[in-house]
């Protein structure tokens, strides 16, 4: 097995819905509704069940201008008209969020389940179970961490703002308008960070110093800051624009940024500098009161299993040692003869390796829509602070924009640009958006956030990856267990730290125990799973979900198995809890 993990690896996608409005992640804004957007009144179950769900994603979508942004490029063809502009704020009444869900839930309980179609009952019991798992969340506000290490927003707020699309001018004057208003949205986040604190929620000393080194490495970048680029790039595209209209808004953006956004970060940077020291705790969750029994809600809301911790546990050391089963049937062999062979492919143009993968997947995969791509890599100077890739979800009725982020920092090796274009493109994230899209879905789903399924699908992608590339069998295999076992290791260390309570020099001392035994590595690795609780298994456990899906698809099908069949019928459910996903796969 590999002895060294020298970054933490953390690939994941940037979440269109990065900001809402409670970090609870529920939806805030939800009431009994009836018609006023979407598709109209019409007769029927099904029709009056699509009328409420487009009801609620209208109004769900249009509470913040990033949300309503990034989900719709032409919003007015849904009913929403002008919206206020507004980043949303960050909110400590859980009185409020569980009034919201509670109207809801009474408004859905208006239907008969049984009675709607199928797609329309996998909508409502995918509402049902989020509208459930939001209400038992609300009790634990307070322990959410919007400043996250790994997708937090001082390190997200940027890339989103950079990604802000420029369809005409009225675009580019909203978001003028919402960089104006970035004062007050982070004086809410440190209203919130303050309030934790006061309920001695507060971060770890060393979480809190790499949140400030973020931020920092934003500021640092001065002139040469990419919300000035970008933000030029983009308006060139504005084609009813003048080119002295053009140069005046670039000017208009200059000073936005400088006199709002820079401003926010300082003030950000200077107030976690003096709550920091009043963290009453140093290690993971567990060492909060009822920080347990948070992480167990926070994980199986995460990963959309419904597993107990500990069964997760059993689950991920049964699938390593199945692992290293594997990598002991494969003689005459090493995993580090294997990685030579893999970095010496003399393939690193990401564009190429896109097709590659596209063109590798066709007799195994349903087909996807054609669409259009671009890769765009990672400023300098945030390489240290970014994952090593992130695909930006494209509006839903705009999914044929689509960009994927490179970190060339991470990027090692052609072995690693390979399987992280499979997490991130073909057949991974783009991949798995562009083609449960095209199935015409329900747009209130796309307003959820299962991460099991989503990083789940992903990683079940980079694991199928390495058998696309020029190796023998036995390479591939050696190179994707070795890869399966390390995630499985960081998922363990995660819950024994959240859970288990474990110290630095318990982590230290798992680790050694697998050949890993870089202290320093493992220290940093110790820090970043603090900082991102349960982060580790939306990628883990989604993926053996997955694994123990097809493992139920084969039993049921037998000589009839289709790895393509299999494929679309989890493909076609889309974005749910595994066990909704279980039910309706046989359906679809």
């Amino acid at each position: 097995m590999h002895r060294a993990h020298n970054k933490f690896k953390d690939i994941y996608k940037l979440r269109k819905k990065c900001f809402t409005l409670l970090m609870t992640g529920v939806i805030v804004s939800l009431s009994v509704l009836t018609g006023g957007c979407g598709r109209g009144s019409t007769e029927g179950e099904d029709e009056k069940f699509e009328n409420f769900t487009n009801a609620l994603f209208c109004r769900e979508t249009a509470s913040n201008t990033i949300s309503l942004h990034y989900s719709l490029k032409d919003p007015e063809a849904y009913g929403i008209e002008e919206q206020p502009v507004t980043f949303g704020i960050f909110d400590t009444d859980s009185a409020r969020t569980e009034a919201a869900l509670e109207n809801t839930q009474k408004a859905l309980e208006q239907f008969e389940q049984r009675d709607l179609n199928v797609q329309n009952q996998v909508t409502y019991d995918v509402l049902e179970y989020y509208l459930k798992e939001a209400e038992k969340s609300a009790d634990y506000i307070l322990y959410e961490e919007p400043l996250a290490l790994v997708g937090g927003v001082q390190t997200q707020l940027p890339v989103v703002l950079s990604e802000y699309q420029f369809y005409d001018r009225d675009d580019v004057d909203t978001y003028l308008a919402l960089l104006e208003t970035t004062g007050e949205y982070f004086d809410s986040l440190i209203t919130f960070e303050r309030a934790k604190s006061q309920a001695g929620l507060f971060m770890a000393d060393y979480t809190a110093e790499t949140v400030i080194e973020q931020c920092r490495a934003f500021l640092d970048m001065g002139d040469g800051n990419y919300l000035y680029s970008t933000f030029a790039d983009r308006i060139r595209g504005v084609e009813e624009l003048t080119e002295k209209e053009k140069s005046d808004y670039i000017q208009d953006n200059a000073l936005v940024v400088s006199d709002n956004i820079i401003p926010a970060y300082e003030k950000l940077t200077a107030e976690i500098e003096k709550l920091k020291g009043t963290g009453q705790n140093e290690k993971g969750l567990a060492g909060l009161p009822q920080g347990k029994e948070y992480y167990e809600l926070a994980v199986r809301q995460s990963t959309g299993s419904d597993r107990s911790v500990e069964e997760m546990k059993d689950l991920t050391r049964r699938q390593i040692s199945d692992d290293l089963t594997a990598m002991e049937q494969v003689l005459g062999i090493t995993a580090e003869e294997a990685q030579e062979t893999a970095k010496e492919m003399g393939e690193n143009n990401a564009e190429l390796i896109l097709n590659e993968l596209e063109q590798g997947i066709s007799g195994t995969f349903p087909e996807a829509p054609d669409t259009t791509l671009e890769v765009k890599y990672v400023p300098e100077e945030m390489e240290e602070h970014l994952s090593p890739a992130f695909y930006m979800i494209p509006a839903i009725d705009n999914t044929n924009e689509n960009v994927i982020y490179i970190n060339r920092a991470h990027m090692n090796d052609d072995l690693t640009l390979f399987t992280t274009l499979a997490h991130e493109g073909y057949p991974g994230h783009l991949y798995q958006t562009i083609y449960y899209e095209s199935t015409d879905p329900d747009p209130l789903r796309s307003i959820f956030s299962f991460g099991g399924y989503v990083e789940g699908w992903a990683t079940y992608a980079e694991m199928g990856s390495y058998y696309l590339m020029p190796l023998s069998k036995e390479q591939a295999t050696l190179l994707q267990k070795n890869n399966s076992i390390i995630l499985g290791l960081y998922t363990l260390a995660d819950i024994g730290i959240h859970y288990e309570g474990w110290t630095r020099m318990d982590t230290v001392a798992f680790f050694s125990n697998y050949g890993i035994t870089d202290t320093d590595t493992v220290e940093r690795i110790y820090e970043l799973i603090i900082g991102s609780p349960g982060n580790y298994l939306k990628y883990y456990i989604g993926y053996v979900e997955f694994l123990e899906l097809k493992k139920d698809w084969i039993s049921e099908k037998g000589e009839e198995f289709s790895q393509k069949e299999f494929h679309e019928a989890v493909l076609k459910v889309g974005p749910a809890p595994f066990d909704i996903v279980e039910d309706y796969m046989w359906e679809m």
